[in-house]
């Protein structure tokens, strides 16, 4: 159809042929020339930007595949089924919560504490809205997904599905108002006017999720044997680490979406964005690493997987501010912390976190949030000092709503429908107990004998 102007249309004729990839970003504009109506540049940056959108979208939401090989991967084999259906679910029955619910709470129109509009919408307005809309749905799903992890190989299935519901439609998104209603335009949350920063969700998602996480392994109790009669720590080997490291994988790709995409703009930002993500991780990697070398006598492979979800957690909040090289030390630090996060967490306080969640998204979601203020670019406004007790503030709000929404809501799904399964469904796998399958044919057959 292009073609068929040879002369008003010529130079784009000249530009598309032989570069079909240039066609398929155009193709959303295509109808302009169809209808014979004047060419829009604002209609075409339009459409570039809900095509970017919709692609960091997807990218993101293939993160939950990510999410399903580590957990599987770091936990037994019998219950590598449970870890997935638990993935499935939650994003799905999370998706409609949001599109209800959550949606409305987060970003419609109301005062700094909670929006109050939207539920259940059809129509979100012109231009970006759709787009936005499946955009932060699937950032609702990586929040709800986040728990699965630290609470896996003990959760009754049906309890899980209930705090998800909650999670996708109240917690994440009352919380989320706070920090960015604006985003949709139509109402600014409590510490958006006190100036917090965080571009893409280190606090906002990551560290909800993690504290939420925290407060469900606290009431649900450690895995049988985890302990010993005297408290120590056992070791509970995950079955296949090559799975958790494709799944480690998938989710550095995905963060491609996660990070810039929140710009939701085609825009040079992105490719600013993309590096600084990508320096964060590496750097993760080799503060895991090197810490586990020196620590251990030699470089753990599970940890060093965590380094990189680390450093890319650290630097979420900052990854459109911070220097190349400040987001390479937030991603060095980050790997380093989470190494001694998990240890903490699991000698001192015998919180059993069988995938290391809670410090990977907790504990290094805050430290990227609060170290954002020291590697800026361009100076702060506010200065350094002021913004970072602004930061303080919000991190520990964040802490403070999830972490007691989380003790609340769990512990009054064990008072009432159960929150765990059985000894001796646990003892023998929840995939056989829960969901009649097995992960690996035969494995519970050859297992027994």
């Amino acid at each position: 159809m292009i073609m068929s102007k040879p002369e008003k249309h010529l130079p784009w004729a000249r530009a598309l042929k032989g570069n079909p990839l240039l066609i398929l970003i155009l193709l959303p504009a295509s109808s302009l020339w169809a209808e014979e109506a004047d060419f829009s540049i604002s209609d075409l940056h339009l459409n570039l930007d809900i095509l970017w959108t919709c692609l960091a979208a997807f990218l993101v939401f293939l993160m939950q595949a990510g999410f399903s090989l580590v957990e599987s991967g770091m936990t037994r084999a019998k219950n590598a089924c449970s870890i997935v259906m638990k993935n499935l679910v939650d994003f799905s029955i999370g998706s409609i919560a949001w599109w209800i619910l959550g949606f409305g709470l987060m970003f419609g129109a109301g005062g700094s504490w909670v929006g109050g509009s939207h539920f259940a919408a059809t129509d979100y307005g012109e231009g970006l809205n759709h787009s936005f809309f499946i955009f932060q749905c699937v950032f609702a799903g990586t929040a709800a997904t986040i728990v699965s992890g630290a609470v896996a190989e003990r959760t009754k299935f049906s309890s899980y599905i209930i705090f998800t519901i909650f999670i996708c439609a109240l917690i994440y998104p009352i919380s989320g108002h706070w920090y960015w209603a604006s985003l949709f335009g139509q109402s600014e949350g409590l510490f958006e006017k006190m100036g917090f920063l965080d571009f893409a969700g280190s606090t906002v998602v990551h560290s909800c999720g993690a504290w939420l996480a925290l407060a469900g392994t606290i009431v649900l109790g450690p895995r049988l044997g985890k302990y010993g009669p005297d408290r120590s720590p056992r070791a509970i080997l995950g079955h296949n680490i090559p799975l958790a490291s494709l799944g480690v994988f998938i989710l550095w790709f995905g963060w491609f979406g996660f990070n810039p995409g929140s710009t939701t703009a085609v825009s040079p930002d992105i490719g600013y964005i993309a590096l600084t993500t990508n320096l964060a991780a590496a750097a993760g990697t080799l503060g895991a690493l090197a810490t586990t070398w020196i620590r251990y006598g030699k470089s753990d492979t599970g940890m060093t997987l965590n380094g990189v979800l680390a450093g890319l957690v650290g630097i979420t909040a900052g990854c459109d501010s911070v220097t190349p090289l400040g987001a390479l030390i937030i991603g060095l630090v980050a790997g380093i912390l989470v190494v001694f996060s998990v240890e903490i967490f699991d000698k001192c306080f015998k919180i059993d976190d069988p995938v290391g969640a809670i410090s990977v998204h907790g504990v290094c979601g805050v430290w990227g949030t609060l170290a954002l203020v020291f590697f800026q670019k361009t100076p702060l406004d506010s200065g350094v000092g002021s913004q970072f007790i602004t930061q303080l503030i919000g991190v520990s709000a964040m802490f403070v709503w999830a972490f007691g929404c989380g003790l609340v809501l769990f512990s009054l799904i064990r008072a009432t429908v159960g929150l765990r399964v059985s000894k001796e469904e646990e003892m023998k796998g929840l995939d056989i107990s829960e969901h009649n399958n097995e992960a690996y044919s035969g494995f519970q057959i050859f297992t027994s004998q």
